[in-house]
């Protein structure tokens, strides 16, 4: 029989999934011989034997692959036998980092087994996973991904679970994390002052006990610190909202089971799948009508329909779960607006006055992952806050890019890093307004660079020049990409659905800097890569007070109605945003509008939302980001109707005139008005008759909802692009999504929306990326140069 070696090296999502077992197991059964071996391109495979044989081994790699692993590369080559007398995993080998890191795996339902058999040597181990599950971002310091690079390097197998590792057979056959009560980590359980009061299995149980009687506790989780009270305890609640200073947000809730989850929520199919699935999210769920009862305490969700809800996803939540026996508060651990703490020490001093007792571990946390977020959106999954369970894992683009790096927005920053075809987007870091956030800003770039090797040529920002990311952009000493942030918008939604130019992008958000220094934020964009032409946007109106009127949807409503009405407006004692001032506060406000001062013009869809929820008398002041649109949105519960308000379009130019290329992205030459206004005046002036009319406030944000989408269909139809891409912040909202997508389709337009990349400034960094990525390809066409040459360096 001939023999002939087989070589395979595979790319992808393919260490820390129990590839190499599984290779091992194939090769065995296929009496194959040779060697495995993570490096940090992949996985390496060299084996012997029959051609045909060898052609099933190729085959059946690919379709029968562990199920958390996927491949994105498959190089092999035939090559003469060199006589190998077995098959073993060889030790890795370190060279250019391009392997795939995969994100933190929920626990799978063999390891859940394991925590609750007593007979089971890991019965109540709250360490326990195997190669289907367990951490993987949160602890891995570099590439291979090997026990000796991740934060268990400090701790020896025993012999018990050195003899797991080495057995094929075995569902912990190396798996890197592998660990039980002899070896591993262990808990403790410490006062306010990190004075330690219990060990191991006596600290979890302590726990539950403080969580029962009404204390504020800091668990050290996997990607850094939870603060957790009793959800069923209102006093509790009320105590942890003071402390962390979060007046009305709704806290996420971990719940022990489906069926407790079920007793408060409704729960579709897709949201149960989404809830078991290995990345585990918080999903945004519906609270039934029974809902509101002793199940959960008012104070989780004031005035809110929907909770965020999430099922255990380690084997300490399971346990601690399983032990209280109802839902717990679990949020970041970290006062408002700051990161989230990876570090007991530091936690002791950032969460001092917050936590009340803390239940810490002795594995380090190597970076901080948040829980992510998602709901269900046009029959599928939209990701909302992309960290534990999706990152950092991969967007795949078409075409090779040079090394750069994007550093994102200034509110729900990420970063992302290029590397051939494939976009690495960071976990969700938070908006960079305090100095805690900026320094895990920092501290995420390096960590994302380091564990890539990564060595940007370029790098890639936001055209606002007071973002703090823009700023450490324009100090690093590289060449400088400036995008313009709904254009970076635009790019992401593209880049996640694998189009190319040219689209007809809607990027609808509540503040984007425009290239005439104005506050964009309703931009129509007809992106064509490289550029892009401001088609179309909303009629302009003024902010009085600034940033003042982000929380103050009346403000926003006063600046809308003064553009209508003048200074008149002020005299209007009916309406709401009127009555919510005072003859002093009006008068001001009056003077900022008419001397204009500190008064920033926007087109905003944002802020047209926050206006009309104040103008139905929804709230005039909001206690954190989108509350007024989301009181909107709640409204539509329940309400069917197909009636808008009408819009007018007005048409002012050519668009071949206003054409904005990225390397132009300050000062950009020609005019960055928009060809087409939309005219929000007509729906307003709807409103406020409905409004005087006594009409339903659920009927009246329905068609308000109903005159944006048509306001989508009237610019899709006299631009004529049949490809259209639905993004920004405003299209989390799943009505106006929903009816954006339907009302596309039957209008003959193919509508693009995100799924795994969040439509909000979450999306910014991979949406930079893509852009520079079109225009360097763009210069390097036009140049014949291979790299680039002083591209956009500002």
């Amino acid at each position: 029989m001939q023999m002939i070696r087989l070589k395979v090296l595979i790319g992808g999502a393919v260490q820390g999934v129990g590839f190499r077992p599984f290779v091992f197991r194939l090769a065995q059964e296929l009496a194959l011989k040779g060697w495995v071996n993570n490096n940090s391109q992949g996985v390496w495979i060299e084996v012997e034997g029959a051609q045909d044989v060898l052609k099933v081994f190729l085959l059946r790699l690919e379709a029968e692959k562990p199920p958390h692993a996927f491949i994105t590369s498959l190089e092999h080559s035939w090559l003469d036998p060199v006589g190998h007398s077995t098959f073993e995993i060889r030790p890795s080998e370190a060279g250019e980092k391009t392997a795939l890191v995969l994100p933190d795996i929920a626990t799978c339902k063999d390891c859940f087994c394991d925590i609750f058999d007593v007979s089971n040597r890991r019965y109540r181990y709250p360490f326990t996973n195997c190669t289907h599950c367990g951490p993987r971002y949160s602890i891995i310091e570099a590439l291979p991904y090997d026990r000796a690079h991740t934060s268990m390097k400090g701790f020896p197998m025993c012999p018990d679970c050195q003899k797991e590792y080495e057995d094929p057979a075995n569902r912990r056959f190396h798996a890197q994390p592998n660990a039980c009560p002899v070896c591993g980590p262990q808990l403790e359980w410490w006062d306010s002052d990190g004075k330690p009061l219990a060990q191991k299995d006596e600290a979890l149980r302590t726990a539950v006990q403080a969580l029962q009687a009404g204390h504020v506790v800091a668990l050290k989780g996997l990607g850094g610190f939870q603060l957790l009270v009793d959800a069923r305890n209102e006093v509790a609640v009320q105590k942890l909202r003071q402390r962390k200073h979060r007046e009305e947000k709704p806290f996420a809730l971990m719940f022990p089971s489906m069926e407790s989850i079920r007793a408060v929520c409704d729960v579709s199919a897709l949201e149960e799948r989404l809830l078991k699935s290995p990345e585990a999210p918080i999903v945004l769920l519906e609270i039934l009508s029974s809902g509101l009862n002793s199940a959960i305490a008012p104070g989780v969700a004031p005035n809110n329909p929907f909770i965020g809800a999430m099922l255990p996803y380690t084997p300490l939540h399971h346990l601690l779960m399983a032990d209280l026996g109802g839902p717990i508060v679990a949020t970041s651990g970290n006062l408002s607006d700051e990161p989230i703490c990876i570090d007991e020490h530091e936690a002791l001093e950032r969460l001092r006055g917050i936590a009340d007792f803390y239940l810490v571990h002795n594995r380090p946390v190597v970076r901080q992952v948040d829980d992510s977020v998602a709901r269900i959106m046009v029959g599928r999954e939209l990701v909302m806050r992309r960290a534990r369970g999706y990152a950092p894992l991969p967007i795949m683009v078409r075409r090779s890019l040079p090394p750069m790096l994007a550093v994102g927005g200034q509110l729900k920053n990420t970063i992302a890093l290029s590397r051939g075809k494939a976009i690495f987007v960071s976990q969700h870091i938070g908006d960079l307004e305090t100095a805690a956030a900026f320094e895990a800003f920092q501290t995420t770039l390096v960590s994302l660079q380091g564990l890539y090797g990564h060595h940007p040529e370029t790098i890639v920002c936001d055209a606002h020049p007071d973002y703090q990311s823009t700023q450490f952009a324009r100090k690093n000493g590289l060449p400088v990409v400036a995008v313009q942030h709904h254009h970076a918008h635009v790019a992401a939604c593209m880049a996640e659905n694998d189009l190319e130019p040219p689209v007809l992008g809607v990027s609808w958000d509540g503040t984007g800097y425009g290239l005439d220094g104005t506050i964009w934020g309703g931009e129509f964009l007809s992106v064509t890569g490289v550029s892009f032409r401001r088609l179309a946007t909303f009629r302009s109106f003024r902010l009085p007070g600034g940033e003042k009127a982000i929380k103050e949807p009346r403000r926003t409503a006063l600046g809308l109605l003064y553009e209508m009405f003048g200074p008149e407006v002020l005299t209007m004692g009916d309406l709401a945003p009127v009555k919510a001032f005072s003859a002093t506060e009006l008068r001001i406000i009056g003077a900022m509008l008419e001397k204009d001062l500190n008064a920033p013009v926007t087109t905003s869809a944002g802020r047209i939302f926050d206006a009309v929820g104040s103008l139905v008398g929804l709230g005039q002041e909001t206690r954190y980001e989108g509350q007024s649109a989301q009181r909107l949105e709640w409204s539509l519960r329940g309400v069917a109707t197909e009636a808008a308000y009408p819009m007018r379009l007005d048409r002012q130019m050519d668009p071949q005139e206003v054409i904005h290329n990225i390397s132009n992205a300050h000062g950009a030459a020609g005019n960055p008005q928009a060809s087409i206004i939309v005219d929000w005046e007509p729906l307003i002036w709807g409103i406020l008759e409905d409004v005087r009319r006594k009409i339903p406030v659920g009927i009246i944000a329905a068609r308000f909802h109903n005159s944006m989408v048509e306001a989508v269909i009237g610019v899709a139809r006299l631009v004529g692009q049949e490809r259209v891409v639905l993004t920004g912040g405003c299209f989390q909202n799943r009505y106006l999504t929903e009816r954006a997508v339907g009302r596309l389709v039957r209008e003959g337009f193919r509508p693009y929306w995100h799924q795994r990349i969040p439509p909000n400034d979450g999306g910014i960094a991979l949406g930079q990326l893509a852009a520079a990525g079109w225009s360097q390809a763009a210069l390097r066409r036009e140049t014949g140069q291979d790299k680039p040459a002083g591209l956009s360096a500002q």
